[in-house]
């Protein structure tokens, strides 16, 4: 139906016969000359309607409007000096119509196409007509050459694709599993995967060596702009391997796919420990591409005379008190702005924000009276504090502390504007805690098969279980968790220890991962890998802010498709089939 794609037209094709086909983008009436944008996959072509050239497609060209599919076959010629446009590939030439087939109509658009003022679930409910825009192609056809690039790599780092079941077990994870009934078992249920973690170790114990898949998992969380119920990731696993091996492959793979995709990046990347980023950054994935780190003052404010901040500073191992110097701070905000992020802190938890003015004449603010001369001058120096600075204060529980200064540190950044764009930022956040105590309950931060760091005796020596380490590591890429990974557990009496730790007893261990602790007693060697959001990278590439804008056919932050209308009900047939019955909420 075609010769050409419009894309490939230029003045080398001037005054040869071509056919072209695609949607109209545009139609303009121009004195009795008719000028139709054509666009196919990938780009814009002028056509030309003029009834002195071929009357018959003139006449045809009257009845077209946008969205109209045609197949076109004319003369190549060129514009004209003072005509050609430079913002198109095609800027230089232009099709005189000769012949015109009207291959289908469009009803009017529900929407602008590219207006990106139109209600986002509009967009999404006419999905398909959204993917005409230019914008919309360009990010798909990153993410075809993406996944290519990254299938490259891996095949030549002697990686072995394997995919691994959609339908499995439901084991714990993290996140809710999303359900499927067995027809075949009454009762029983099938889960989907929230990774493929157990079945890529189990292929290490079956000595695949070095395994990928670009793989599909679904969770059941609540949903946000970086967040589906269903993403694709970059899966891969390792034997035989420590922590560097794994680190060294995926650094390689990131080049790789960044680099064959038009952007320079470092072959290696900086690392910090996950207790340093928190301390510091009050973030486990911290953006750095701009600097405003904390600096730890607890010892300074023990000896004020503000019994709050004192009693506070009195119990460092549960309590922070940190400084965020802004640069030029004092001059950037006023003094009313200055109380004002008191009430941001707030919804995070904080009991207040205090803040101090570096003036020419020295310290300023209402805390200094709190403070001898000696100790001010030690906030200037421990802050690095020059004229015109401003520095604040979080003082109170640790967890609550680094969490509220570390949102407060990206909400100044955003509001003065210093976040560079067009930069990518990679850094490794190491030694992330093994456990989590939350109301009491010791929860795994990654996943229970991580290797914990063990003493030199091979045991695990702690006094409180939430200072063991675990040989885990996650890349972050301009404040996003691009992914992570672990060295596993592969020795059974580890694994043991860790389920006991966990609080799971030895038959509910084995009722959950029973096929996987069998497998631990063949022979299962020392392995590691990790996974990366293919979503979240393609994002970040693309320069989006929402996940959804680079997956075909989203979900809402409600987990709907508003194009098919899913979830949706289904018939009492399917339910009895499935040994389910649906039970009505009373309504009041």
């Amino acid at each position: 139906m075609r010769t050409h794609y419009c894309a490939q037209i230029n003045e080398e094709h001037i005054d040869q016969e071509i056919t072209v086909s695609g949607w109209v983008a545009s139609r303009r009436d121009h004195g009795g000359v008719i000028f139709i944008d054509l666009r196919d996959k990938d780009q814009v072509l002028q056509l030309v309607c003029d009834p002195a050239d071929n009357i018959d497609a003139h006449k045809q060209a009257e009845d077209i409007r946008d969205q109209f599919v045609l197949i076109v076959s004319g003369k190549v010629r060129a514009r004209g000096e003072g005509l050609e446009n430079p913002n198109l590939k095609t800027g230089k030439v232009e099709i005189v119509v000769e012949k015109l087939v009207i291959e289908n109509r469009s009803l009017p658009m529900p929407f602008d196409l590219g207006d990106e003022r139109v209600n986002e679930e509009i967009r999404l409910k006419y999905r398909y007509l959204e993917m005409r825009t230019q914008k919309s192609y360009d990010i798909f056809k990153l993410r075809s050459k993406v996944t290519m690039s990254a299938r490259n790599s891996l095949d030549n780092l002697g990686f072995l694709e394997v995919e691994t079941p959609i339908i499995t077990k439901s084991t714990p994870e993290g996140a809710r599993d999303y359900l499927v009934p067995s027809r075949v078992h009454g009762g029983e249920f099938y889960a989907l995967p929230q990774s493929p973690q157990l079945f890529k170790q189990l292929l290490m114990v079956g000595g695949f060596d070095r395994y990928f898949q670009i793989a599909k998992c679904f969770r059941d969380e609540d949903l946000r702009a970086d967040r589906q119920p269903e993403f694709t990731q970059i899966d891969v696993e390792m034997s035989f391997c420590d922590q560097e091996d794994v680190i060294t492959v995926a650094e390689k793979l990131i080049n790789d796919i960044f680099t064959q995709n038009g952007h320079t990046i470092p072959s290696q990347f900086n690392r910090i420990t996950h207790s340093q980023a928190m301390e510091k950054y009050g973030s486990d994935k911290p953006d750095m591409r701009y600097d405003l780190a904390m600096v730890d003052v607890i010892d300074i404010f023990e000896r004020c005379d503000n019994e709050i901040f004192s009693s506070i500073a009195r119990a460092p191992k549960k309590n922070r008190i940190k400084a965020l110097k802004v640069p030029k701070g004092d001059e950037i905000f006023s003094k009313r702005q200055m109380k004002g992020f008191e009430e941001y802190v707030k919804k995070f938890g904080a009991g207040g924000l205090g803040y101090f003015q570096m003036k020419e004449d020295g310290l300023k603010g209402p805390l200094t009276k709190f403070f001898s001369e000696e100790d001010i001058e030690l906030i200037i120096k421990r802050c690095e504090l020059q004229v015109g600075d401003a520095v604040f204060f979080g003082a109170g529980d640790k967890k609550i502390v680094l969490d509220y200064m570390g949102r407060f540190r990206i909400y100044l950044a955003e509001l003065m504007d210093i976040i560079p764009k067009d930069v990518f930022e990679f850094l490794w956040v190491m030694d992330f805690p093994m456990f989590e105590v939350e109301e009491g309950k010791v929860k795994a931060l990654h996943h229970p098969f991580t290797m914990p760091k063990m003493s030199e005796k091979g045991t695990l020596d702690y006094d409180d279980i939430e200072e063991i380490e675990s040989i885990a590591y996650d890349i972050v890429l301009n404040g996003t968790e691009l992914g992570g990974g672990s060295i596993r557990i592969h020795k059974e009496a580890i694994q043991e220890e860790i389920f006991k730790l966990l609080g799971i007893e030895e038959e509910e261990a084995q009722d959950k991962f029973g096929f996987l602790l069998d497998a631990l007693k063949f022979g299962a060697p020392p392995h590691g890998g990790f996974a990366m959001g293919l979503d979240r990278m393609i994002m970040l590439m693309a320069g989006t802010d929402s996940i959804r804008d680079v997956i075909a056919f989203p979900k809402t932050q409600k987990a709907q498709c508003l194009l098919t209308q899913a979830p949706s009900p289904v018939d009492a047939q399917q339910l009895k089939d499935l040994s389910l019955r649906v039970r009505q909420t009373p309504t009041e």
